[in-house]
């Protein structure tokens, strides 16, 4: 064949249209959302629009505090850059993939000395057995992606890419909830703590009481052992508040990327009248376009899509084309001279005929992983539904709960205040005190417990709904070279409301 006919045939077999063998992608099916969530009732919509978690969601709580902890969070916790790490990872992951579109370019030098066999076939007598040799080339080759191998490859990469983004951004949601959780957890131990203490002195001006009228002889030893028992009962309960507070700022601590040991938090009770924030939920059909653990179960069969695709070109044979050119002496004197120059060019195909059912194996493991990823996103998305009625569900209930247990500490307050003032007159034993004391204690304790509880179910709300998360590739800021950020610009938005 003539350099012309060559060449052109060369360029005839690189211009041919890469196919694909990946299956076209669609989107699963998943449950058909409802027309709007049943848990919600009569919720009340965010009015005016203003109030809509988005972005930096935690100020929907108005919490100086809590935003500077979130701030805070966002720039150190070790966990998001770990992710953010493992989303370079997938980013360095597709240009590996990318480079396939090109060809490879390699040189090679050589210089040697040798000694040949005078037994050896090729020696010819009369001839020296030791010779030089130097050898300067340059290799070309590039794969022809006939079968779309190489897009296949590139798809599952991007897409894996994706889902390493949106695993980001579904990590920093988790954390940021977590922390505002950790900050009411502890905002509510310190009312319990304020309370308790308020108590164990009540019970100590009690139990002198007691004992000044046991002196007296208006009162029976019995009542002041059951005074002393209420009042060391209540330090216990104390105590055991300080411990859990302990746990819950050290907790937070580690959140910040903090030593524990060199954090502290001050005092900040959590008052009974502060009421959690409205949060328009919207409808069922948009919620999908808020979780990013939902975009990325479902890039994640995107990418095994492709996958499928990459084991079924298996099956085809590879071509590729291949050039090298350069020189080649025994001498250096003339080494680099035009006759001694080299070159070659050609193309070259390889099919595998037989593999012991190796590319078999390898398709049905890909179809096993594209269905598994399916059962996956279907599963997040029932999830995604799931929570936000479990929230809304608790944000209901728990209001008609605070409600009620208000009404439990008035009752159990007047009911306390009777029983004193019955026992001061001698009508009854202090049995009646403690005990009613003890009710009204609980009834006050249980009120804390419900509001911290519908803080938290608020909390949850707003992650549920995905957070204000917006589609798109996360950066990192300042120490963590633009640490993930919910809610940061994107295109297309999506927004919870």
């Amino acid at each position: 064949m003539n350099r012309p006919a060559s060449a052109a045939t060369l360029l005839l077999i690189g211009a041919l249209p890469a196919c694909s063998l990946a299956p076209a992608y669609k989107i699963p099916d998943s449950a058909p959302a409802a027309a709007a969530y049943k848990e919600s009732g009569d919720w009340k919509r965010a009015q005016p629009v203003d109030a809509e978690a988005r972005g930096s969601w935690w100020r929907i709580f108005q919490d100086s505090q809590l935003d500077e902890l979130e701030t805070e969070a966002g720039d150190a916790n070790q966990n998001l850059k770990a992710a953010f790490a493992r989303l370079q990872q997938a980013r360095a992951a597709t240009r590996i993939a990318r480079a396939d579109y090109f060809p490879t370019l390699g040189i090679d030098s050589s210089a040697t000395r040798a000694r040949a066999s005078v037994n050896s076939p090729t020696y010819v007598p009369g001839h020296s057995p030791v010779y030089n040799n130097f050898d300067l080339e340059a290799d070309f080759s590039y794969e022809l992606d006939v079968w779309g191998r190489v897009r296949s490859s590139v798809n599952a990469a991007k897409a894996n890419q994706s889902a390493s983004a949106a695993d980001l951004a579904a990590l920093g949601l988790s954390i940021h909830a977590e922390l505002a959780m950790d900050y009411f957890t502890l905002r509510g131990e310190d009312a319990q703590q304020l309370l308790l203490d308020k108590t164990v002195d009540d019970y100590g001006k009690s139990l002198t009481l007691t004992q000044n009228l046991y002196n007296g002889g208006d009162a029976a030893l019995a009542d002041v052992a059951q005074a002393q028992a209420q009042l060391e009962s209540a330090r216990t309960q104390a105590a055991d508040v300080r411990l859990q507070r302990a746990q819950t700022e050290h907790a937070i601590a580690v959140l910040l990327g903090k030593n524990p040991s060199a954090f502290h938090l001050d005092p900040n009770p959590l008052p009974l009248e502060l009421t959690p924030p409205p949060i328009d939920p919207g409808l069922p059909s948009a919620l999908l376009e808020r979780r990013p653990d939902v975009a990325a179960a479902e890039r994640r069969v995107a990418a095994a899509n492709a996958g499928i695709g990459v084991a079924r070109a298996a099956y085809f044979p590879v071509f590729s084309l291949s050039a090298a050119a350069g020189f080649d002496s025994t001498s250096a004197s003339n080494w680099l001279t035009a006759p001694s120059r080299l070159w070659s060019v050609g193309p070259a195909g390889l099919l595998t005929v037989f593999d012991a059912g190796r590319h078999r194996a390898q398709s049905a493991q890909a179809h096993a992983v594209y269905d598994e990823q399916v059962a996956d996103y279907r599963n997040a998305v029932l999830t995604a539904y799931q929570d936000v009625e479990d929230n809304l569900a608790a944000l209901r209930q728990l209001q008609q709960e605070s409600s009620t247990e208000a009404a439990a500490v008035t009752a159990t307050g007047k009911a306390l205040q009777q029983a004193q003032f019955r026992y001061k007159a001698g009508l009854v034993t202090y049995l009646e005190v403690a005990s009613t004391e003890n009710t009204s204690l609980q009834a006050q304790l249980a009120a804390v417990t419900i509001q911290l509880r519908r803080m938290n179910a608020s909390v949850l709300l707003v992650k549920a709904l995905g957070g204000g998360w917006q589609s798109t590739a996360p950066t990192l800021s300042n120490s963590v070279r633009s640490a993930p950020r919910l809610g940061s610009r994107t295109t297309p938005s999506s927004k919870i409301g």
